[in-house]
């Protein structure tokens, strides 16, 4: 159960939702009074609150969506709330709807698509995934993103051939080098004040 200090903030946090006559965001929309004490007191396996969820939504009142989830369990803790705001945003998405099975092909009859570089001129594959065992960056503490950081920096250096690279810090790296990753599309920068809100990037550069 959330403590004294998380339901007093949460209640103030509703008050200043409910009060907001200019925000247009899906928390503000689906976060009703009734939603609203049904959910206060509830807590996830990993110590995630409402609060969590939306406390960026509360702070930044021009969101277009206004919550974070912090952890996995969250969707199912707060799925009165998460619910709605997943159908409304991914119009026809509904909670029954399930990813079909992963398929890429037979990996051997994948061929060059642009043999001779005519028509081809960049392209980026960009990936975030999660790592079991851990909540999400809202509730990430400093010595987590360490040891996610470390677990992720040993798979990386056991990868060989075609698929070995160079893994940088971003604590330590000059500032050349960062520029160059920026320009290059490679590292991105600290998050924005939604995110900030959220506490998905208190630890930064750490995490």
């Amino acid at each position: 159960m959330a403590d004294k200090a998380t339901l007093m903030k949460l209640e103030e946090g509703f008050a200043k939702l409910e009060n907001a006559q200019d925000c247009h965001s899906l928390l503000k929309k689906y976060l009703t009074k009734d939603i609203f004490y049904k959910l206060k007191s509830r807590k996830t396996g990993m110590g995630a609150t409402l609060l969590d969820v939306i406390q960026s939504g509360v702070e930044n009142l021009d969101s277009g969506i206004g919550v974070y989830a912090p952890d996995a369990e969250s969707y199912t803790i707060f799925a009165e709330l998460f619910n709605p705001i997943i159908e409304d945003y991914h119009k026809g998405f509904k909670t029954t709807d399930r990813h079909p099975p992963t398929d890429f092909g037979d990996i051997n009859t994948l061929v060059n698509l642009d043999p001779e570089g005519q028509f081809v001129i960049s392209t980026r594959t960009r990936c975030g995934r999660s790592l079991v065992g851990y909540p999400f960056n809202p509730c990430l503490s400093e010595s987590q993103y360490k040891e996610m950081e470390n677990k992720v920096i040993q798979v990386l250096n056991s990868l060989e051939g075609e698929h070995h690279g160079t893994y940088y810090h971003l604590t330590g790296m000059t500032k050349e080098t960062q520029q160059q990753l920026i320009d290059d599309h490679f590292l991105f920068k600290e998050g924005d004040r939604f995110l900030q809100a959220a506490n998905a990037c208190r630890f930064w550069p750490t995490g």
